[in-house]
């Protein structure tokens, strides 16, 4: 496995044994408002940021590329790293996953087609709708991580 530049704020106690990138996907809807893409995932039945594994000899951040291709149809650029999440997944593992800020890389249709079968839907949120429609408070750190990137402060 690739040396891995971890920021101060991800690490724990010991090093993960799943790592994962994900995004947090940005446009401007209508009015000028800023909309937030999630996925659904009909196998967990949850509301979430599109998200994956690192595959061997990739970087946290092409992975979260593109995971958010795969899962959305959504080609996208790479913004600002947010927060992280750091937690236990289903099968008892220590997991964490990186996250960036994105930007749609053309047009942001309403109706995206995943390339994959773990999403069902996507949705562009409003940023309060998004907290109230996402499933985990962790997701819910992230994207106030997000929103203060979108502002022009440093994450925390």
């Amino acid at each position: 496995m690739a040396e891995v530049s971890v920021p101060p704020s991800c690490h724990g106690e010991a090093a993960p044994r799943v790592r994962a990138g994900g995004g947090v996907v940005a446009r401007r809807g209508p009015g000028g408002t800023v909309e937030m893409l999630l996925v659904h995932r009909p196998r967990y039945d949850d509301w979430t940021f599109p998200k994956g594994k690192v595959d061997a000899g990739e970087g946290d951040d092409a992975a979260a590329l593109r995971e958010v291709e795969e899962e959305t149809g959504l080609p996208c650029r790479l913004g600002p790293e947010l927060a992280c999440s750091r937690y236990e997944d289903r099968k008892g593992r220590s997991k964490l996953v990186r996250y960036w800020l994105m930007a749609p890389d053309g047009p942001a249709h309403e109706s995206l087609a995943a390339t994959t079968g773990e999403v069902d839907k996507t949705e562009w949120l409003g940023i309060e709708d998004a907290l109230a429609a996402l499933t985990y408070d962790r997701d819910r750190d992230v994207l106030r991580s997000a929103v203060s990137a979108l502002e022009g402060h440093t994450p925390v």
